[in-house]
């Protein structure tokens, strides 16, 4: 491993660190966050709420692609940034071969997906009216999965190395191609719902094709060798059993989502189903600043972890909890009191304002709790810690499944969107519960070696 970037993850005060990590990570994801807005903005105004509602019935077939991308990214990010602090670069570059390797599955994913879009799509929810635009969205987007893929593992992989600028100029040079071929596609060839989806595809093979020239470039810290790519069991086996948790979160979320469509579609129609695919955009601005913040830590907390410092992993974590908690707050008070003036910039339909702006209400009324949710599955999985990984990551859509079919008998569609809030409150519970237990064992470790270093001394 280069001297330079070890001394970045190695001897840099662990708030300016995370900080420098953050922020790169922040502008890539703003600017790709800003591409998914546009894409909404471009398709309610020249599609219309149809093409909202096939976004919608899309997305969690989108998100089922993303979890299985995450999970051989984030498996990799952490087993390779543990390798790193344990000083064992080769082992690093071994599992940047391997999750290469495992990349090739998106070629799978992306034939059955093609030969089964209309029946998955119903099975999403998808009425007759939205049928159409949902196939012509998602016909394009499957064809485009792997290099969605290779997008996503890459970026864990530089940024486990403790470089997040690559991956932010990675997805800012996507998104902007994005937002061009927009305007291009859907206002002036008039390509409507195929053009988002056509614009997106090109946009993520850009961003592809840099991370691929910046390690063979010669100036990543790790390398790309031929006889890497050989699938070792072993690592294959670290890299899926940390990595699990992040597709059972997205799969268990996607299948919520499913349930949500399903019974919005019930109790009120392809309107309330627009009103959460404008939602699902708004909640990706709300979730920023904790996926980055976590983004941040992973590297710190899992090169510490791997060298045994503990209290370098202790304070990463305190001062990640509060900077996440504080914006989380931020985006409590604004989308809970002011959620109009953010709807507007989606859609100007009247009635779609009105209903995502009174399902918005509902929504976030417990977003000031997801900072701590978000970062607690994070820090399990940066020190692979498979199992509680695996119980934060799954108890939020766990929880809301069951209430999606209950709360509405009683109101109907609010019913639908108290279902959020609640779970919200129960994964955050569990999630302390957990993160509390590992901080004890952690102060623990610290000073036990402590005592081994004073042994030693004498």
């Amino acid at each position: 491993m280069d001297s330079q970037q070890q001394s970045v993850l190695n001897d840099d005060r662990v708030g300016r660190l995370l900080l420098k990590l953050s922020l790169p990570a922040f502008m890539g994801l703003f600017v790709m966050t800003l591409y998914n807005v546009v894409d909404t903005i471009f398709i309610s105004r020249y599609v219309g709420s149809l093409g909202i509602a096939g976004l919608s019935i899309s997305f969690p077939i989108q998100m089922m692609i993303m979890g299985l991308g995450q999970m051989i990214g984030i498996g990799s990010a952490s087993v390779i940034s543990r390798a790193l602090g344990a000083n064992d670069p080769r082992k690093a570059e071994r599992t940047l071969g391997n999750a290469i390797s495992h990349s090739i599955i998106s070629i799978l994913i992306a034939a059955v997906g093609l030969s089964n879009i209309d029946p998955l799509l119903k099975l999403m929810g998808a009425s007759e009216a939205v049928l159409l635009y949902a196939n012509d969205y998602m016909f394009i987007i499957f064809a485009g999965t792997t290099v969605q893929f290779f997008a996503m593992v890459l970026s864990s992989t530089i940024r486990a190395q403790g470089n997040a600028h690559v991956p932010m100029m990675s997805m800012t040079i996507g998104a902007g191609i994005n937002i061009g071929l927009d305007a291009l596609f859907i206002i002036s060839f008039g390509m409507g719902i195929k053009g988002a989806a056509l614009a997106t595809v090109i946009g993520q093979t850009i961003s592809t094709l840099y991370l691929f020239r910046y390690y063979f470039s010669g100036k990543s810290s790790l390398k790309i060798y031929p006889g890497n790519l050989r699938v070792e069991m072993n690592i294959a086996r670290d890299i899926f059993t940390i990595g699990i948790a992040s597709f059972a979160q997205i799969a268990a979320t996607s299948v919520s989502a499913v349930f949500v469509n399903r019974v919005l579609g019930t109790y009120g129609g392809d309107m309330a189903i627009s009103a959460y695919g404008i939602i699902n955009r708004v909640i990706m601005f709300a979730l920023m600043p904790g996926i980055v913040i976590g983004q941040g830590l992973q590297p710190i907390l899992g090169f510490n972890y791997g060298a045994r410092r503990y209290d370098r992993v202790l304070k990463s974590i305190k001062i990640a909890s509060i900077a996440a908690t504080i914006c989380c707050i931020a985006a409590f008070i604004v989308l809970n009191f002011f959620p109009e003036p953010i709807i507007k910039i989606f859609t100007a339909d009247l009635l779609l304002i009105e209903s995502s702006s009174h399902a918005t209400g509902y929504v976030f009324r417990a977003a000031y709790l997801l900072g701590i949710t978000m970062l607690g599955s994070l820090v399990f999985q940066s020190i692979g810690k498979a199992n509680q990984s695996m119980v934060t990551s799954l108890v939020r859509p766990l929880f809301l499944i069951p209430l999606i079919f209950i709360l509405p008998k009683l109101w109907q569609v609010d019913g639908v969107w108290l279902s959020f809030p609640i779970s919200d409150a129960i994964a955050f519970t569990l999630t302390m519960v957990l993160l509390i237990r590992q901080i004890r064992e952690f102060k623990s470790s610290d000073s036990l070696k402590a005592v081994e270093s004073l042994q030693v001394g004498s």
